[in-house]
């Protein structure tokens, strides 16, 4: 039984390990606690390595970045508000729609042509469009624009299948209860643009 036990963790731990920093991590993010930003950073490095071993290159990739916004994420909620102080929710700026869309469709296009061209990735053009709104969706919640929950919530409901498809078990589940979080986040969030919350730690 012992033997069995070593074996699961083992193979499955490290996965594991990434469900539970992701949840922890999306949990303060909702909440407006910048200890999210803290987590993140240990959920992607995981999540990294994950993703290389099961060859989702566009998604390893992101990783990345999540870590360079995570940085910025906790400078812009601590100081990005008016004259250094705490980042409130707002609303996406309308002058900014046309040129995010312009710029995450030529992304995509491209990451998409990269990956089918010179890569073994499982799911090339999926992967990617994932990658692209993920990439907005984070940044958008390191500026706290509420609407980065509305995004999060349709690419996490495409990443729970997209997982089970891969035989990632344990984060299609994580993705699932991301989905679960998102919604609390955008609720939240919503109620909160004429009350902010302290971000600190």
């Amino acid at each position: 039984m012992n033997e069995q036990i070593s074996a699961y963790f083992q193979q499955n731990g490290l996965e594991l390990a990434g469900v539970l920093t992701g949840i922890v991590c999306v949990y303060y993010n909702a909440r407006q606690n910048v200890w999210g930003w803290v987590w993140s950073m240990v959920s992607v490095g995981i999540y990294f390595v994950i993703f290389l071993r099961t060859k989702l290159y566009a998604d390893a990739g992101l990783q990345v970045f999540f870590f360079v916004v995570s940085v910025y994420g906790i400078y812009e909620w601590l100081f990005g508000g008016e004259n250094r102080t705490v980042l409130p929710v707002s609303r996406f700026p309308k002058k900014f729609i046309v040129p995010t869309l312009g710029a995450g469709v030529a992304f995509w296009l491209g990451l998409s042509w990269v990956l089918h061209r010179y890569t073994d990735a499982a799911l090339p053009y999926l992967d990617s469009a994932l990658t692209t709104v993920s990439l907005v969706a984070q940044w958008m919640l390191a500026r706290k624009y509420l609407e980065n929950w509305l995004l999060w919530i349709g690419a996490d409901a495409v990443y729970v299948g997209m997982y089970l498809f891969k035989d990632l078990h344990y984060t299609a589940f994580l993705y699932f209860v991301y989905l679960g979080l998102a919604t609390m986040g955008y609720l939240a969030w919503r109620r909160s643009l004429s009350e902010p919350r302290f971000s600190g730690f």
